[in-house]
């Protein structure tokens, strides 16, 4: 069974996302997750944009995270994400969050979205996303 393709992103920690101890807020790794995957779909060549402008919207219907290592203000973090499909409505997207330099795992989890149509309703995931997958 392949792997499906990882593609990478990078951030570096502000000072605004971490908490009195100086150690990253866990909700900043929710929002690291959707800069991964937003990110995933531009580098296959496609964009959310453009995916909601073509009828498509995808809500994320579960998130999960697990917290390894502590990231810090300035850290340079590199979020890893791989995506595949679960059903025919339903696409499943993996984060790897590591510290650079040094590839120190910090945090990793997944995120489930439902392809909607414009009146919120289920449908097929687009043919394009199925064959970014594949």
């Amino acid at each position: 069974m392949n792997r499906p393709l990882a593609r990478s992103t990078r951030v570096r920690v502000r000072y605004a996302e971490t908490d009195r101890m100086g150690v990253v807020y866990y909700a900043n790794y929710l929002v690291w997750f959707e800069v991964g995957r937003t990110e995933w779909l531009r580098q296959a060549g496609w964009s959310y944009r453009d995916m909601e402008q073509d009828g498509v919207s995808l809500p994320v219907i579960e998130a999960h995270c697990e917290y390894r290592q502590p990231a810090r203000y300035d850290d340079e973090l590199e979020i890893r994400t791989r995506a595949s499909t679960l059903t025919p409505v339903r696409v499943r997207f993996d984060y790897e969050v590591v510290r650079i330099p040094g590839d120190t795992a910090v945090a990793e989890g997944h995120t489930v979205h439902a392809a909607l149509d414009t009146r919120g309703r289920p449908c097929r995931l687009p043919e394009r996303v199925r064959g970014m997958l594949a």
